[in-house]
């Protein structure tokens, strides 16, 4: 399984971003897929998730702010991010819950927010 996030970089307070991860090697369309961040010295934390039918949760911090879609066709996952914040500067990765048992994370792409 690999997993590709990409469309990080810096931005400015109340810019925007849109980060998407490609996943191979899974049956993409029967899966739900994760958008976790890790900020410098800190652990690891859930950001958004959607099914494999399409049904979205977020964390309180990103709700109103962040979306995340799908693209089956594609096997890409999007993280739509507006009003983006210095607190949301982070690596961020996607993920399945099984590869995530397995400690495969790729990459992550990075975003930074200045203020």
């Amino acid at each position: 399984v690999q997993l590709q996030a990409s469309g990080g970089g810096l931005v400015q307070a109340g810019g925007s971003l849109r980060l998407s991860c490609v996943i191979s090697g899974i049956s993409f369309s029967d899966t739900s897929i994760t958008w976790y961040r890790q900020a410098a010295g800190k652990q690891r934390e859930f950001v958004a998730g959607i099914t494999s039918g399409g049904s979205a949760r977020y964390t309180e911090a990103v709700k109103g702010r962040f979306t995340i879609s799908r693209d089956n066709a594609k096997n890409t996952v999007y993280l739509q991010m507006n009003n983006l914040q210095p607190e949301d500067t982070a690596v961020y990765y996607c993920n399945t819950f099984g590869e995530s048992l397995k400690n495969n994370w790729g990459q992550g792409t990075l975003v930074t927010v200045s203020s």
